[in-house]
């Protein structure tokens, strides 16, 4: 179950999930993994329009559909790639930074997302909900059998 919640303008959730750090690095890295999970229970990624430049300064970009048929596009740029452990990546669009860190534990992985700079619009229990529906469809997607990907060991941040 995730545990997530509001803290002034950090919105901060967590997760424990039942896949190494490897194979959620890769869910959170590659089109594949992104357009299985993203939406959560409120949108659908259309396969394809997911793009990933998994590097400093790089960007990744996905359409989100919701039920309505409505499409969004999210834009984000890679601040720091330090695999299979931190992502942090920001929202040009509204100055939204997040942290996606990745801990081994026992039985898994310990995973934090941590928001910054939510804008107004933002700070609901929407969003809070929002976030806490696409950890919990990662996790259903982590529960399906796959390969667990060998480590990229890339560690570098943007100057």
């Amino acid at each position: 179950m995730t545990d997530a919640h509001l803290r002034g303008d950090e919105l901060i959730a967590r997760r424990r999930l039942a896949a190494p750090p490897e194979r959620v690095w890769a869910a959170f890295t590659s089109p594949t993994g992104i357009t299985a999970f993203w939406g959560g229970s409120h949108a659908t990624v259309p396969s394809g329009s997911v793009t990933v430049d998994l590097r400093p300064g790089g960007e990744f970009a996905l359409d989100t559909r919701a039920p309505d048929g409505r499409t969004h596009r999210l834009r984000f740029v890679y601040v720091r790639v330090t695999a299979p452990h931190e992502l942090v990546f920001d929202e040009p669009a509204t100055g939204l930074r997040t942290s996606v860190t990745l801990r081994p534990a026992a039985d898994g992985t310990d995973l934090t997302v941590h928001q910054r700079r939510l804008p107004p619009e933002l700070r609901t229990a929407q969003a809070v909900d929002g976030l806490a529906a696409i950890l919990d469809a990662l996790a259903a997607h982590l529960r399906q059998p796959g390969p667990t990907p060998a480590p990229d060991h890339v560690t570098t941040e943007q100057p």
